[in-house]
């Protein structure tokens, strides 16, 4: 008698189309999936790698520490002297451990370029002893490590406003291929579930096999934390993501656009000390808080000129989800309006938190770790998944 063969059953309509959309968005993506995911695991540690790399220009002598630093103005001046850059010196923060030094910032962009090296004309980073005036440590940012990897991260070395539409529609796949990567993995039943959680390889001998089971399970660990990564990814790069999140949280489509309050003492003459009155009144606002921003230039991201001086106070170091807001008057130095944190609607919140949740560093250093590991693992799909696809192409017909 014939032995009666058991066929297969035929995959449903879901997982046959999921197979599809997962192999043909793969092979589609795959390399810039690799490199997105690769330079974003490295830059996972970046401010850990860096206090400790520039240890010494961070921290101050402590014999040099004094009652009162140098005036802001005092320093923006050694700063320039000394540099003698052709562009001006864009904001300072200020920390509020008095051992920590002040960091000037020199940025500027040209609008008209199209990578990021020509787009960013100068990033220059120089650490100063604000008891004593003496530089610390100067720091081409343009050409350092991170950044570079930020740009690759952001788009692909492309300028930074239409590079992020080359990264971002990679990562609306790549968001696609971990829902189907999910389906296609989802267990029958019980029975089925047992070999989908962790590796049995006694006796498995085949490369193949083991390469299929660390794409299959990785993946699944990995597609929880990789969806938050992607989503939070696109939410930088299409305004659609942002009204969807500012839609749900606070039932408007737009984030509240606070109006720029133009200096009332415009009639006066300037304070020469305003920053340091500024910086002064910012610390009795905030004494709790881990440093604070204060733009010296005049002007807002956009190259536009500022009615007024905005202060971002940081809550936390290394941290830009708890931020809060206060506005002087350019010319006076007095308090225009102070919005602390607490008073921001859950859009706002979660627009500041979007960066940290991102990174992993919103759930502090457990959670960089979780994103250092789901980013290796994201890095590693695109090769074990396109070995699958090849091992499968390659296929050695079945000895008869």
């Amino acid at each position: 008698m014939k032995k009666k063969h058991r066929h297969k059953k035929k995959p449903s309509f879901t997982k046959k189309w999921s197979a599809k959309l997962h192999l043909w968005l793969g092979l589609s993506v795959g390399i810039v999936v690799f490199i997105v995911s690769l330079t974003g695991t490295m830059y996972v540690f970046k401010d850990e790698i860096q206090n400790q790399l520039r240890k010494d220009a961070i921290y101050i002598k402590a014999e040099t520490v004094t009652q009162k630093p140098l005036s802001i103005e005092v320093l923006k001046e050694k700063v320039s002297l000394e540099l003698n850059e052709k562009y001006p010196i864009s904001s300072v923060e200020i920390p509020l451990d008095k051992n920590k030094s002040y960091e000037f910032l020199y940025y500027e962009k040209d609008k008209k370029a199209w990578n990021y090296f020509d787009e960013v004309k100068i990033n220059k980073l120089i650490y100063v002893n604000q008891y004593t005036g003496e530089i610390l440590g100067v720091y081409n940012e343009k050409y350092d490590l991170f950044p570079i990897l930020k740009s690759i991260h952001w788009s692909l070395l492309l300028k930074s406003d239409w590079g992020k539409y080359v990264v971002g529609i990679p990562v609306v796949l790549f968001i696609i291929m971990l829902i189907t990567g999910i389906i296609l993995w989802w267990p029958k039943n019980k029975k089925s579930a047992k070999g989908r959680f962790w590796f049995k390889w006694e006796n498995v001998k085949t490369w193949k096999r083991k390469n299929y089971d660390l794409h299959q399970i990785l993946g699944f660990y990995a597609s929880f934390i990789a969806l938050l990564m992607g989503i939070s990814g696109i939410y930088f790069s299409y305004p659609w993501v942002k009204n969807i999140f500012n839609y749900t949280l606070s039932g408007s489509l737009e984030l509240p656009k606070e109006k720029e309050i133009k200096s009332p003492d415009s009639l006066l003459s300037k304070n020469n000390s305003v920053f340091d009155l500024a910086a002064q009144e910012t610390r009795i606002l905030y004494p709790v808080s881990s440093s604070f921003r204060i733009p010296l230039n005049g002007k807002n991201k956009k190259g536009k000129e500022l009615q007024n001086i905005p202060v971002t106070i940081y809550d936390e170091d290394g941290k830009f989800a708890i931020r809060s807001q206060v506005a002087f008057d350019k010319y006076s130095g007095k308090v225009l309006f102070n919005k602390p944190h607490q008073q921001l609607n859950s859009a706002e919140k979660y627009a500041n938190a979007n960066y940290d949740i991102h990174t992993g560093s919103y759930f502090g250093l457990i959670g960089k770790i979780i994103w250092f590991i789901a980013g290796l693992i994201c890095t590693s799909l695109p090769i074990t998944g396109f070995l699958v696809w090849w091992g499968k192409k390659n296929k050695k017909g079945k000895k008869i």
